[in-house]
């Protein structure tokens, strides 16, 4: 894109932005100023109003009444509204509020500034909430002690601002992946799978067993299985891309980006894939959103053997089944191509962000200081991971004890306290700490990651790929590149694994299309700007 047309187009989204954003502010006063007066807010009886984006995902949905919610509402002082949008729209949701600035709630969560999102931030629609440290003392003191504060300052975009509060951990840890069931290995004298062909082979010898089933099937929607298995085959791609574009992926090697979604790994992947799918291995419905329900009756009444989900859901299932002796395992990740590798992360997730809208409020101090102590407070984190002391656990010395109805349910500790009390809920919980976390598994849990920690040196969960430093014209172009890539990669996704294209006839019709599109000037771009 030449120079002159860059300044037209910035011109031209500054003014709609700048309509946009006062149709969705709720003050006309100015924002204030950065980094606050550092004075405490006036302090009100009443509770603050704050609205919020939740993604609600079908296997958890939302509910008011969760004690996680109410308890940190009520110490934070916040009257809370939510708006729970199911977890498929939900990016969709939050851009469409973004770029028109109708109907921004105060609060966004469970996002970062990855692809589009860098040039929204660039340009205004979302509050750079670095500049306001004296507000966010709760989540100053967490990156403080869990040693993130090399890893928050990662998050900053070109100008040197952090657009987002995110998540925190103090280690990744594998909380899902490849689940089976391990009383049909162990009746056919199956070991445990440790390569994608051991999985082929299990799958087959379960359709000959049961010609009426699709072995494999998936949670939610096919994205969880791509991204739980492409990195093995040392691509990530598509809907839920570890690089957040759909189109790149990373070189963890040679430390740069390249056009993953045409890459002979691509290709090499979904050959395997319509593989299963050719010969009836793979669940037909994976193209589209799968109930949470439907998955889980699928497994538990051996339409399904295989999934990729997550272990605090095995329980449900097995509970669930009527079939003599069922019992199911999730797996270390299988080695391909690449190796033995699972969806990347960091010590940073998805986090909290501020529209522009928010800092309109005359109580703009007051929100983001209730948010800060809601959401990263040592009370109010705690609560989110463990529920209520008295209510969920006690305390014996430094050992947790959860409660009776937690340590007898068949759906396991980790698994109720998330549906009935909303304790880890991915998108409301902020801080991960893993010794905590590990004590709502069993040991087979804890021996899974100890297996997990000890493979490929190390490194099965690689680190989300860096982001690059765009400045805000060229994070619009990026921007502009990367929808249109994303969503013809998508249909050719779907056309590739149910057969109706070929990999090798339609292969180069595809890479055309997507060189069309521009992804090696996208790519470009991502390698170009790179954090030196």
């Amino acid at each position: 894109m030449k120079k002159s047309l860059k300044k037209i187009l910035a011109f031209t989204m500054a003014a709609a932005m700048a309509a946009g954003l006062a149709a969705c502010g709720s003050s006309a006063s100015t924002s204030p100023s950065a980094g606050g007066s550092g004075s405490a807010p006036t302090v009100s009886d009443e509770p603050i109003k704050i609205s919020m984006y939740y993604a609600d995902n079908p296997t958890l949905p939302y509910m008011d009444s969760w004690l996680a919610v109410q308890e940190t509402a009520k110490i934070a002082g916040v009257d809370l509204t939510v708006e729970a949008i199911p977890s498929t729209d939900y990016n969709t949701k939050v851009s469409l509020a973004l770029n028109t600035g109708e109907n921004c709630p105060d609060v966004i969560l469970y996002q970062d500034t990855k692809g589009e999102n860098s040039s929204l931030a660039l340009n205004g629609a979302i509050v750079p909430i670095s500049d306001y440290p004296e507000w966010t003392p709760n989540f100053n003191a967490m990156v403080e002690k869990l040693g993130l504060k090399d890893d928050v300052e990662e998050l900053a975009l070109k100008d040197g601002k952090r657009y987002f509060m995110p998540q925190l951990f103090d280690q990744p840890f594998y909380d899902g992946g490849l689940i089976m069931r391990q009383d049909y290995l162990e009746e056919k004298g199956f070991d445990a799978p440790k390569t994608f062909d051991d999985l082929y082979e299990i799958l087959k010898a379960y359709k000959a067993d049961h010609p009426d089933s699709y072995p494999l099937t998936t949670l939610v929607a096919p994205y969880v299985t791509y991204r739980m298995t492409m990195p093995s085959f040392g691509i990530s791609f598509g809907k839920s891309s570890s690089s957040g574009t759909g189109a790149l992926s990373y070189d963890y090697e040679k430390g740069e980006y390249f056009e993953g979604c045409i890459s002979e790994e691509a290709r090499e992947y979904l050959r395997f894939m319509n593989k299963l799918y050719a010969e009836g291995l793979l669940d037909p419905e994976m193209a589209a959103p799968i109930d949470g329900d439907v998955w889980s009756t699928k497994m538990a009444t051996g339409a399904a053997m295989a999934t990729y989900a997550y272990y605090d859901q095995i329980g449900g299932v097995e509970t669930a089944s009527e079939i003599d002796g069922f019992k199911l395992q999730m797996y270390p990740s299988l080695e391909g191509p690449a190796g033995a590798h699972h969806q990347p992360k960091s010590k940073t997730g998805k986090g909290i962000m501020f529209p522009a809208s928010t800092a309109e409020r005359d109580d703009f101090e007051q929100v983001v200081r209730a948010v800060d102590e809601m959401f990263f407070s040592e009370e109010c984190s705690t609560i989110w991971c463990l529920g209520v002391e008295g209510t969920t656990y006690t305390m014996d010395g430094d050992k947790i004890v959860y409660s009776d109805e937690l340590t007898s349910s068949p759906d396991g500790i980790y698994k109720t306290m998330q549906v009935k009390y909303g304790c880890g809920a991915d998108p409301f919980q902020f801080v991960w700490i893993n010794e905590r976390e590990m004590s709502k598994y069993d040991e087979n849990y804890a021996q899974i990651n100890k297996t997990v920690a000890g493979m490929e040196n190390g490194n099965v969960i690689q680190p989300l790929p860096p982001t690059p430093l765009f400045d805000d014209l060229t994070a619009e172009d990026a921007a502009s590149l990367q929808t249109p890539l994303a969503d013809s990669i998508e249909v050719w996704i779907d056309a590739f694994v149910t057969g109706s294209k070929s990999l090798d006839t339609d292969w180069d019709a595809y890479v055309a299309e997507m060189k069309n599109l521009q992804i090696e000037e996208f790519c470009k771009m991502y390698n170009d700007n790179l954090r030196k």
